[in-house]
């Protein structure tokens, strides 16, 4: 069993403020431990995507930042690029987003470095033992990371069921060829519902969406799954086969987790917020509102403990009226299927386990 260490939120009972409780944590989870003096250390976050506020805010990087300089180690913060539209398919779009979401040195005291190079080409090879994967292509610059901390925003994913301590490290430390091999989920449009509004055309980065007399038309052939056009369609009028293509995501995206932590045992650390926990993920240009209240911060050495800790703790709280639960949630009901129907949210945790990632029995420490 696994020790998940949690901070919760509210300030009355403790008279401690977001950094009090950081400093905390990583003295709990014991992230000394982890990092060692001279260690060049991957602090591996999601810059957010141009449109979304709702990212781990920059100051608390920086109290993460200060922890591990204490230790003697040398922190850089670091994300890969994406293969959407917008503000980080390359390397100097996305530190420009960085900076403008306050990720700045007179901020964080901590440079920036975009692990997969200037166009996502910088990788390496490292061998896994999964059903889809015997290798594969992971940020270079993670890679070759003495060691890791893992900051994640918690928050719902619409093929994943959430994206946490896992998704961060699987598609969020993958080079751009490697997310184009997670991403084997093609969309296909359901007739009835689309009303041809052009929302997909405008969304797809690799233009193979079009008009073709009364209906939209995707072209299959080079179309790479990065399901924008689901994403951003109004009626919902775009979907995936959830029964096979779903699954085969979230395993090969827990493969691509298992290769990003290869040649570091022992030297990965986790922390998640569960706050600000939206429908969606912060790869959209803009967000809705959170679903439930905000529950704290958590932090462990074992990313499956503390995905599964954050989902139980997720589904145990109560939904928030007006968001996209169409009740107050009940405890045992899982919260992210309701909102994100065909999802299997469980499924990146068992298989992980499978992976030998972690284990998902865990204590809850409060701190």
């Amino acid at each position: 069993m696994e020790d998940v260490y949690i901070a919760r939120m509210g300030a009355l009972s403790a008279k401690r403020n977001m950094e009090n409780k950081i400093q905390a944590l990583c003295t709990a989870a014991s992230l000394d431990t982890v990092i060692s003096p001279g260690d060049l250390t991957a602090i591996k976050i999601d810059f957010g995507e141009r449109g979304c506020d709702v990212l781990v805010n920059a100051l608390y990087l920086a109290c993460i930042v200060r922890s591990i300089k204490e230790v003697g180690a040398k922190p850089f913060l670091t994300d890969t690029n994406t293969l959407s539209l917008g503000g980080r398919r390359n390397a100097i779009d996305h530190v420009e987003t960085a900076l403008s979401h306050g990720f700045c040195y007179p901020v964080t005291e901590c440079p920036i470095l975009i692990a997969d190079g200037l166009k996502g080409t910088n990788l390496k090879e490292v061998e896994v033992y999964g059903k889809h994967f015997s290798t594969v292509k992971i940020a270079a610059d993670i890679a070759a990371a003495d060691s890791i901390v893992v900051i994640s925003h918690f928050k719902g994913h619409e093929v994943a069921g959430f994206g946490g301590a896992l998704k961060n490290l699987g598609m969020g430390c993958a080079a751009s060829e490697g997310k184009r091999e997670q991403h084997t989920a093609l969309p296909f449009v359901k007739k009835d519902d689309c009303i041809t509004c052009g929302a997909c055309i405008n969304a797809c980065p690799v233009f193979c969406i079009s008009l073709s007399g009364p209906e939209i038309v995707i072209d299959l052939e080079h179309c790479i799954g990065c399901l924008m056009c689901m994403n951003t369609c109004p009626k919902h009028a775009i979907d995936i086969d959830w029964k096979d293509d779903g699954i085969v995501f979230v395993e090969r995206m827990v493969e691509y987790a298992a290769g990003a932590v290869a040649g570091k045992p022992g030297k990965a650390f986790y922390i998640s917020f569960l706050t600000n926990i939206t429908p969606h993920c912060d790869c959209m240009p803009w967000n809705d509102i959170p679903i439930v209240l905000d529950i704290g911060i958590l932090a462990s050495r074992d990313p499956v403990a503390l995905d599964k800790a954050c989902y139980d703790l997720l589904n145990n709280a109560d939904g928030i009226f007006g968001s996209l639960l169409s009740d107050h949630h009940h405890e045992g009901e899982g919260l992210f299927t309701q909102v994100l129907p065909g999802t299997q949210p469980e499924l990146q945790i068992s298989y992980a386990e499978e992976m030998g990632l972690g284990r998902s029995e865990y204590r809850i420490r409060d701190v």
